[in-house]
């Protein structure tokens, strides 16, 4: 094992702590944007982001996508697709963290691995081990409990799980980088959004300039917290093992919860940590299963690797020697 894979590992490793830990840490950033509502924080973050991820595809000059994506009409259609689905997204977590259901919100990203799963079962029929249908029944149990301990189904939750869930499942056959992506979602968001600023200032209802200077670079920096951990993702993606960022994906909903319960002080009655802990005991099944089959399969490859091995070594002796007798057996 080399210096330098060593090295990348720890880069891949140091930008997913960072893009995750800052995922899970930007409950505290959106209050500080009010008075201005969630739509109106949500069409900055909109218009900033793409001035910041132009900016940084200027930067390392990565365009040649752009033209391979206009010729294809069917993508571009996927990501308009993807850009309507992570607009949904963003408007409902604003608006959750915003209006105290910050644990709620959390409970989205928790569950969006489950999410996932049935999606995958639903809509691509894939088939899912003993483990995984396990986690998909317990985390079903645990929408249920929460259910009745909310008075009504968790329903800022399921619609993170849902739109996140979907959003990816349009970005993995849109096939583009993350910031590439974030570039042509942020293209399509743009003209919408700043016509709603646009119109909003005509009503003198925004709140951009009204509020003085801090004010207004919060709301420049909305772009910063959107580009900025996507593009430590990107970086953490290609260095770091998909397993590794399995786990690491946990951080965010962790570090949402704890600063709901511990900063913004939401209560948790008995029947939500018991929804909760169901949660938890179904994303510890599929943790358990992905290692357990990761480790098979890496068994398997490298036993493979070593049988073909094992061959190309005997190969040239044994090759000539075994043919020989079948060569003088069908002789007449």
């Amino acid at each position: 094992m080399t210096g330098k894979p060593a090295a990348e590992r720890r880069t891949g490793l140091l930008n997913g702590f960072a893009a995750y830990g800052m995922w899970g840490l930007v409950p505290l950033f959106w209050p500080l944007l009010k008075p201005a509502g969630a739509v109106e924080i949500l069409a900055h973050r909109m218009v900033w982001a793409l001035f910041f991820v132009a900016a940084a595809l200027l930067l390392v000059r990565r365009w040649a996508w752009l033209g391979e994506l206009l010729r294809q009409p069917r993508r571009l259609v996927l990501v308009t697709v993807a850009s309507a689905v992570i607009t949904v997204n963003w408007g409902v977590y604003i608006w959750a963290v915003n209006s105290g259901h910050v644990v709620e919100a959390s409970l989205g990203y928790f569950i969006n691995p489950l999410v996932t799963i049935a999606m995958g079962v639903l809509l691509l029929k894939e088939r899912l081990r003993p483990a995984q249908w396990t986690a998909v029944g317990v985390g079903a149990a645990a929408v249920v409990v929460l259910t009745v301990g909310y008075g009504q189904p968790p329903w800022i939750s399921l619609c993170l799980a849902l739109s996140f869930a979907t959003y990816g499942l349009v970005k993995k056959k849109v096939n583009l980088g993350g910031v590439e992506s974030l570039a042509a979602e942020s293209a399509i968001q743009f003209l919408p959004a700043l016509a709603y600023l646009v119109w909003l200032t005509t009503r003198g209802d925004g709140t951009f300039g009204v509020e003085g200077t801090g004010h207004a670079l919060l709301l420049v920096a909305a772009g910063v917290v959107t580009a900025l951990p996507l593009a430590c993702f990107g970086a953490a993606a290609i260095r770091v093992p998909l397993s590794t960022m399995g786990l690491l994906q946990y951080m965010t909903p962790v570090l949402q919860f704890l600063l709901g319960v511990l900063y913004f002080k939401e209560a948790m009655p008995p029947e939500r940590w018991a929804g909760f802990a169901l949660v938890w005991l179904a994303l510890a099944l599929l943790t358990w299963d992905a290692l357990r089959t990761a480790r098979r399969t890496a068994r398997t490859l490298a036993a493979e690797r070593a049988e073909r091995a094992g061959r190309a070594a005997h190969g040239p002796a044994d090759g000539p020697a075994a043919a020989q007798p079948d060569a003088v057996e069908v002789r007449p």
